[in-house]
């Protein structure tokens, strides 16, 4: 019997252009091309040969007469289309010389991050909205090690120093005080303009006021469909490439993968480090924070291995410094091509 042809693949670049005022560049898709009328961020195909970044810097000179400066790779992934599948790099540029003009008679319009999802994107768009909306930091309540005051001492104080997005995670916790802790918890969140997590049940999340569920791994095989609607968020604990795929079917926003490097909380379990992260989340659509051991002086090595950041428990509440600003591009990444 004889093979089916494979699938064309097709290796695009494209750049996310961010304005003084953070807003996003778009370009919507003109007559003549497929899905024409649609709206995607700026870029094209890889030429023979090529490298991505020079590939970022001649399509958005081409496109909008720019010339792009320090950029990094956002997130890199695989979309089906009908005709092919296209594997996408994604590029964050913070600098660029020039003023973006649509050179091909495409229209332009620059857009808040919170309301892309209102724009009629191209359907590979998404994990590329969920990457520029996610924070470089997930951090993971543990009141079972600081207490539920302690907790909530070190949440303000982590707060204060930047994170906002958090997990509740309290599996020991009886379900009414579980309840009354989360709401707490999502009330200090909030107050700082971020996201809380759940990780339990769905209709238990959204009763303790949180914005989205987190999925154990166990929940996440159970599960038939998403839990939630789009406008919340659905998270994943992921151990393997198997489990980011089941992820990314059942419509999960972001995932998490661990353990990076073993942890007492895991021991004896096979840690993946950088080269097995980076092997398990290729192409995958969706970003991914690594777990496990880390701190949030970790986040460059996240990135270089294709991590959206670093998630952490005791790292979130124990240690100091910053815990954002670490997402802005700090220079140009040829040699990381």
């Amino acid at each position: 019997m004889s093979q089916p042809p494979a699938r064309p693949v097709e290796v695009v670049v494209c750049g996310v252009l961010r304005g003084a005022d953070g807003r996003v560049l778009l370009a919507r898709r003109p007559a003549g091309k497929r899905m024409a009328g649609l709206w995607e961020f700026p870029g094209g195909k890889l030429e023979p040969g090529e490298r991505p970044y020079h590939a970022l810097r001649r399509e958005l000179q081409e496109e909008l007469g720019i010339r792009p400066g320090a950029a990094r790779r956002l997130i890199a992934f695989c979309h089906d289309y009908p005709h092919a599948t296209v594997a996408l790099e994604v590029w964050e540029v913070s600098a660029y010389a020039g003023t973006p003009e649509g050179r091909e008679g495409q229209a332009l319009r620059w857009c808040r991050t919170e309301d892309l999802a209102e724009l009629d994107l191209l359907p590979a768009s998404r994990p590329i909205v969920n990457a520029l909306r996610l924070p470089p930091f997930y951090g993971i309540t543990d009141a079972g090690r600081y207490g539920e005051a302690g907790m909530l001492e070190r949440l303000e104080q982590a707060l204060g120093r930047g994170l906002r997005l958090v997990q509740l995670r309290e599996k020991a916790m009886a379900p009414a005080r579980r309840r009354v802790f989360a709401r707490e918890v999502a009330a200090r969140v909030h107050r700082r303009g971020g996201w809380m997590l759940f990780n339990g049940d769905p209709e238990e999340a959204l009763a303790a006021g949180a914005d989205g569920v987190h999925l154990s791994g166990a929940a996440l095989v159970a599960l038939g469909a998403r839990p939630l609607p789009p406008g919340l968020w659905v998270a994943a604990s992921c151990h393997g490439r198997r489990d980011l795929e089941r992820a990314a079917a059942l419509g999960c926003d972001f995932a998490v993968l661990s353990p990076l490097r073993p942890t007492p909380s895991h021991p004896g379990a096979p840690a993946l480090g950088w080269s097995g992260f980076r092997r398990a989340r290729a192409g995958i659509p969706l970003p991914v924070y690594a777990l496990g051991g880390l701190t949030a002086g970790d986040w460059a090595a996240a990135r270089g291995a294709g991590a959206q950041g670093v998630a952490m428990i005791r790292g979130a509440w124990e240690a100091g410094g910053r815990l954002d600003g670490a997402r802005r591009p700090a220079g140009c990444q040829v040699a990381a091509d």
